[in-house]
């Protein structure tokens, strides 16, 4: 692996982004875990540069750390404990994590690790579903759990999830037992994202945006958000972003690697809005 976002080591203040290269915790179709390679080939492709809209370079504030070397079993808690204890190591270099999934099961084990830095702690969590089940298919560490271990362990005190499409009513159940808030889809133009203050994990499903714009998922869902909306929605937030992840990009569904392209974007914005607005 070698190229701009790589070759120096990393130093407080520096974005680390990660890949984690796991889908044995999907329920529907595997290639998540196939990911974070595709993600890189777009960043790195000469279609775009590392500017983001509001010109900042990326290379000058990432460095790509690789990615970790998971089993890629399913419900393996050596699996999350290597995610957990990777960004463990990344926080106390003073660096902010920012992940390429992989399924969306990789985003407890990151929480685990980034709870323990901030005491007040809003997550944004965009998806065409909650990820509240509390347990899918026998498995706690499912990618249609997460967010269920996140708020039974107390890892954020708020959760906001936006784009939501498709709650089945054990998951709506769910989302008033935690207390989180949901912005459905339909309900997206009334949300103001300047109302949520940090410190601030944003985490990106790639099915929360509508097909049209990342048909290269394992979960289709019409009627989601554009990429603009999405675009708009990390550059809104009113606090500081403290890490970040974007999950289940499948380049075995993906057309002619647009999905990738949207997720490079993302994890372009995402770079570029926590370089902006560092705290601790």
């Amino acid at each position: 692996m070698s190229g701009p976002l790589t070759g120096r080591p990393l130093v407080a203040g520096d974005i680390a982004l990660y890949g984690v290269g796991i889908d044995a915790n999907s329920t529907h179709l595997a290639g998540p875990a196939l990911g974070p390679e595709a993600i890189r080939d777009q960043l790195h492709s000469g279609s775009a540069n590392y500017y983001t809209e509001d010109g900042v370079d990326i290379a000058a504030v990432v460095v790509d750390v690789g990615s970790i070397a998971v089993g890629n079993e399913a419900g393996s808690e050596s699996d999350a404990d290597l995610v957990t204890n990777h960004v463990v190591e990344t926080l106390r270099s003073g660096g902010r994590p920012l992940g390429m999934g992989g399924d969306h099961s990789i985003t407890y084990p990151i929480l685990r690790a980034l709870r323990s830095l901030h005491a007040d702690l809003t997550i944004v969590h965009v998806d065409a579903h909650p990820d509240l089940y509390d347990n899918f298919g026998d498995n706690r560490l499912s990618h249609a759990s997460p967010f269920a271990r996140i708020m039974e362990d107390g890892l954020c005190d708020r959760l906001i999830q936006v784009g939501i499409r498709t709650a089945t009513a054990h998951q709506r159940e769910q989302a008033q037992r935690f207390g989180v808030e949901t912005v459905e889809a339909r309900d997206f133009q009334e949300f103001d994202a300047r109302s949520i203050l940090g410190p601030i994990y944003v985490s990106i499903d790639l099915d929360g945006l509508d097909p049209a714009f990342a048909p290269g998922v394992s979960h289709l869902e019409p009627g989601g958000l554009t990429t603009r909306q999405v675009i708009d929605l990390i550059a809104g937030v009113g606090g500081p972003i403290v890490g970040a992840d974007v999950v289940e990009l499948n380049p075995l569904t993906d057309v002619g690697g647009v999905t990738a392209m949207v997720a490079a974007k993302l994890v372009k914005e995402l770079a570029g809005r926590m370089s902006a607005g560092q705290t601790s």
